[in-house]
């Protein structure tokens, strides 16, 4: 069961453009870690394998057992650190709902992120990471939340 996500030869998942696949992310953490509002949140995420320039798009969502929900678009930028290590910085806009969790003073909230991820030989990878979501200012209140969290991507297409 562990080829299946961690084995085979990298060479054999190259795509049109040389690079890594798409992936589908899978995350894990503790929502609001630096405040007294801890909650548990999974995220979902489709990281395209297309670039624009340095930029790949990607889209998501996020949910706390609290019932508070975010769904957002953006932009990240892998950066390789040798072979085997990735640091992906990432960027995006997106709609928030409360539900019982933690008020962010309005709807439009923006994610910025970073994550050091390990490459297997399949090109999956599993990381670690630190968000930061607020909403810039643009409401009276603004007190953002940080989540440091666990993430598995697995690679998409071309075997």
């Amino acid at each position: 069961m562990a080829a299946v996500f961690f084995g085979g030869p990298v060479a054999a998942q190259t795509t049109k453009n040389g690079d890594d696949p798409a992936f589908l992310a899978i995350s894990a953490g503790y929502h609001d870690i630096l405040d007294d509002n801890e909650a548990f949140e999974g995220r979902l995420e489709y990281r395209h394998n297309d670039k624009f320039w340095i930029f790949k798009p990607f889209v998501g969502a996020m949910a706390t057992h609290e019932e508070a929900v975010y769904g957002y678009a953006g932009v990240l930028v892998d950066v390789y650190l040798g072979r085997r290590w990735v640091l992906t910085p990432s960027f995006a806009p997106g709609l928030y709902r409360k539900g019982d969790g933690k008020d962010l003073g309005g709807a439009i909230e923006f994610k910025s992120q970073l994550e050091l991820s390990y490459r297997f030989d399949n090109r999956a990878r599993l990381g670690i990471g630190f968000s930061h979501m607020s909403n810039a200012s643009i409401y009276d209140s603004n007190p953002g939340v940080e989540t440091l969290f666990v993430t598995y991507s697995h690679p998409l297409g071309g075997r």
